[in-house]
């Protein structure tokens, strides 16, 4: 046996919590390994394993407080666990094969026999259970909603065949086969939330995919999203603060992060539970509806996603000193730029010269001048961004998503375009990740695609600002003295009015259309 002991934590850092278990007693680890995470108040600390072999006992348990050089585990070396007992393991926290076995088994809890497959590898019938898992959701979402699932019971499926979508407040996540084989019990139905490393089913590894094929790729699954995770450990909230705030039923966006780069710690979920609550506004009562109506009425249950939209947007009503200020801009100018090199640009770049690329360049030049609309405030605090990460507005038949353009205001038009194009149909294929849609710290919206003539677009927190494109309708314009028929748009300019004076306001939406209305200035940087 090999002990598994706390490290050394850092000068003047004697204890740490016990965070997350990557690994369960009778996994198989690899040296080097993630084995836990600890969380002190300066840092994270992983726990790699000292050994290959088999985890034997956790001796400390998550949430337990453990100082310097305290018993974590205990390891059985390789030599004891043989190498026909290590079973793939699918994703954060999966089981091996012999411990599914014993919750379930195809022959044993469902009252049918397994299908007659033959042997994978010469293992017993449970070495051929694998369990299918919740993947990773993403940063500070916890939980999501089975939405659909594509098979049923008994059927057939290939590896990484999608077997069921779920559904988060932010994104859709699709989940894939780990091996190729039969899909035995589904364990979460659709409508149900199932929480992140929770079971969704158990599958039956069929004998066509043959022992060698069927454990390379899902071996090397859990080690990916390891890497993954490691990388972004420094902006990722802590695991016991998200643990935590599932506990509590703490909104993340209710937290106010102390940890480094914005990372939510414990004692942050800790501090915004103990916070007095605001009474939730009663909702208005329905009208009375007649049994002639009421069976003509259709309930549908909203989604996560839409719900999510719907409480964001209330609660930037409600937090927000929300103004919009209007104004109008002639696109004579972009609209005839465009027509005389639209071809030579997509046969030089591969893609379409569009509105947006002008409107990103426009607002990235405006909003050097005007810098607290590209800001947020945080807490008692104004953060100014030194940079622009343009969020895009887009709808989709799930609801409005706003994925963002990275450093815009480094880009050229050309590689404005492949972004937003990129990201839109991402957005319509339901393919967006969390990293799409996070970091912004200014929003386009345009409506104008729909037909909007005006309209006045809500913040999207903690952002200061939002541009409202609209419709280009030909209107008489008095130019120089004479009417002439030009298109025209309207532009709102939504913002904070607690850290945007109405003077800069009007200031950043003049220096959009000065921009818009003659494209010259945006290359003399004027």
């Amino acid at each position: 046996m090999t002990d598994v002991r706390v490290p050394t934590l850092g000068e003047s850092v004697t204890e740490a919590t016990i965070a997350t278990w990557f690994k369960k007693p009778g996994d198989s680890v690899a040296v080097d390994e993630m084995l836990c995470e600890l969380e002190t108040d300066k840092v994270t600390v992983e726990v790699p394993s000292p050994v290959s072999g088999k985890l034997s006992e956790i001796v400390a348990q998550e949430g337990e407080t453990v100082g310097v050089d305290a018993l974590l585990a205990t390891i059985a070396e390789e030599g004891n666990a043989g190498p026909e007992e290590v079973t793939p393991k699918v994703g954060k926290g999966a089981d091996t094969a012999a411990e599914s076995s014993g919750g379930y088994s195809g022959a044993d809890n469902t009252g049918k026999p397994a299908p007659d497959d033959g042997d994978a590898g010469g293992a017993g019938a449970g070495g051929d259970d694998v369990d299918v898992m919740v993947p990773t959701l993403g940063e500070s979402v916890t939980e999501a909603t089975v939405a659909t699932w594509f098979k049923k019971e008994g059927d057939r499926v290939e590896a990484d065949e999608m077997l069921c979508e779920l559904e988060t407040d932010k994104v859709s996540v699709e989940v894939p086969a780990p091996v190729a084989g039969t899909l035995g019990k589904i364990l979460r139905q659709e409508g149900e939330t199932v929480e992140a490393g929770g079971k969704l089913a158990v599958m039956n590894r069929g004998a066509s995919a043959g022992a060698g094929g069927v454990s390379a790729a899902p071996d090397a699954r859990p080690e990916a999203g390891t890497a993954d995770r490691r990388d972004g450990a420094d902006v990722e909230d802590a695991p016991s603060a998200k643990k935590l705030m599932a506990e509590k039923g703490v909104d993340r966006d209710a937290v106010t992060a102390t940890g480094k780069d914005g990372r939510v710690m414990k004692e942050d979920v800790m501090r915004a539970g103990s916070a007095p609550k605001a009474e939730a506004p009663a909702q208005a009562p329905r009208a009375p509806v007649s049994s002639d109506d009421a069976a003509r009425e259709e309930r549908v249950k909203m989604t996560r996603l839409r719900q999510t939209i719907a409480r964001r947007l209330k609660d930037a009503q409600n937090t927000a000193a929300m103004l919009t200020t209007y104004n109008e801009v002639d696109m004579t100018s972009i609209m005839e730029l465009r027509n005389e090199y639209k071809e030579l640009f997509a046969k030089k770049h591969g893609v379409k010269l569009g509105f947006m690329s002008f409107f990103t360049k426009a607002c990235c030049h405006a909003l050097q001048e005007v810098p607290e609309v590209n800001a947020e405030i945080d807490g008692t605090d104004v953060v100014y961004k030194r940079f622009v990460h343009m969020g895009i507005a887009v709808g989709t038949p799930t609801g409005l998503v706003v994925p963002v353009v990275r450093d815009a205001d480094a880009l050229s038009f050309a590689a404005i375009e492949k972004a937003i194009n990129a990201l839109g149909e991402k957005a319509r294929d339901g393919k967006l990740s969390m990293a799409d849609m996070q970091g912004g710290t200014f929003t386009i919206s345009n409506g104008g695609v729909y037909g909007s003539l005006m309209s006045s677009p809500i913040l999207n927190p903690p952002q200061s600002g939002i541009l409202g494109m609209h419709k280009i309708q030909e209107r008489p314009m008095v130019i120089g003295g004479k009417i002439e028929i030009r298109p025209m748009m309207y532009l709102a300019l939504s913002y904070d009015h607690r850290i945007v004076d109405g003077k800069g306001a009007v200031t950043f939406l003049v220096r959009v259309k000065e921009a818009l209305e003659d494209p010259r200035r945006l290359l003399m940087d004027l």
